[in-house]
């Protein structure tokens, strides 16, 4: 099982603690950590998911390295457009936080009907609204299995 954690590169401590606390749930779930690899929310996930023994997949908007905690880096050299292969590449979406990149791959996301469950962020249709990481990770994690 996949699942994408988006959210903006830049982000709150609040964010970036609640982020932290979703990457180590989700390795605890034995689920591979997807996300668009740079910093922020996406950094925070993947410390969090690597602390606990998870695995962790960067897909990098340019041909960079992203942050230290990945495993695996996916270098697309496509800008925003990789926020499609993220979406694409997860079996569920949770989202923190985030500002219009993360409004875009929740868009994808319904629109290929992959189940989104938010902490924070877009309040729209679609996005199942959770009151805390626990309850995030649970239903993504039920949603697919």
């Amino acid at each position: 099982m996949q699942v994408a954690i988006i959210g903006a590169s830049v982000c709150s401590d609040e964010c970036y603690a609640m982020a932290e606390q979703v990457g180590r749930l989700i390795a605890h779930h034995n689920a591979t950590l997807v996300c668009g690899g740079m910093g922020g929310v996406m950094e925070a996930a993947c410390k969090g998911a690597r602390e606990a023994g998870g695995r962790t997949i960067g897909i990098l908007p340019d041909t960079g390295n992203g942050n230290p905690y990945l495993d695996v880096v996916i270098r697309t050299g496509l800008g925003h457009a990789r926020n499609v292969v993220v979406v694409q590449s997860a079996d569920a979406v949770i989202a923190i936080g985030g500002s219009h990149g993360t409004l875009s791959e929740i868009a994808i996301a319904l629109k290929l009907k992959k189940p989104v469950f938010g902490l924070g962020t877009w309040d729209i249709k679609g996005v199942v609204a959770c009151a805390g990481p626990e309850e995030a990770v649970e239903r993504a994690v039920r949603q697919v299995a």
